[in-house]
């Protein structure tokens, strides 16, 4: 198990993220495959591939890339195929297709515990999974989900309670090259400026998650 606790303070005390811990080559089929726990929310993510395409689904200038999301119970439903849509997209900024046209790359990521930022936890969780696969990549991602509260006071990794209280969330996928956002998806009301201030402290708290990625992937792979 590669554990460790990260953290991110602001200021004021209130922007901080959950413990997290990560556990790579977990399975044994996938060609990597990371369960990721932040807080009490918990996602394993397996990747398959690059492996051979079904002609239909074929491409000739890069890899196919398709994501599934499957709740802890019950089947996918309209809200899983939002995020799905998040995720590939997200994905697909990173990964270089091009180096493995013609094949197909399928990423699975299956929710254990939904304690608040799921979106953020199923980010990282497929980063992680990326990372474990071999997979090229031109940079890695994180999730990040800000909880923007009736005060004007921003949480960050916001539990299901502090979700539900919450003006509006905010979940950003931030690129490690130059903090570039990937992806944001908004849910509630917010200024311009709110949404500034979320993507700062979102960015801030970017450099420990991937200081994490470093240390669990150094752990997983240096001699003892």
């Amino acid at each position: 198990m590669a554990a460790e606790v990260a953290e991110a303070e602001a200021a004021d005390g209130r922007c901080r993220l959950r413990r997290f811990s990560c556990e790579l080559g977990l399975l044994s089929r996938p060609d990597g495959s990371a369960a990721f726990l932040q807080g009490d929310t918990s996602v394993l993510a397996g990747l398959y591939g690059p492996a051979e395409a079904k002609i239909s689904k074929e491409l000739p200038d890069r890899a196919a890339l398709d994501v599934l999301l499957r709740p802890k119970v019950g089947l996918p439903g309209v809200l899983e195929r939002s995020r799905e849509q998040l995720l590939q997209q997200t994905c697909e900024a990173v990964v270089l297709g091009v180096l493995h046209p013609r094949t197909a790359i399928s990423l699975v990521l299956q929710v254990l515990s939904d304690a608040g930022s799921l979106l953020s936890c199923c980010l990282n969780a497929a980063c992680m999974a990326l990372l474990d696969a071999g997979l090229p990549l031109s940079a890695l991602f994180c999730g990040v989900t800000c909880a923007l509260q009736p005060d004007g006071a921003i949480l960050l990794d916001p539990t299901a309670r502090q979700e539900q209280e919450a003006r509006a969330i905010l979940t950003f996928a931030i690129a490690s090259s130059e903090k570039k956002v990937l992806m944001v998806t908004t849910k509630g009301v917010c200024s311009v400026q709110e949404m500034q201030q979320c993507l700062a402290a979102a960015q801030r708290a970017a450099s420990t998650i991937f200081q994490f990625y470093r240390d669990s992937v150094r752990r997983r792979y240096s001699k003892s």
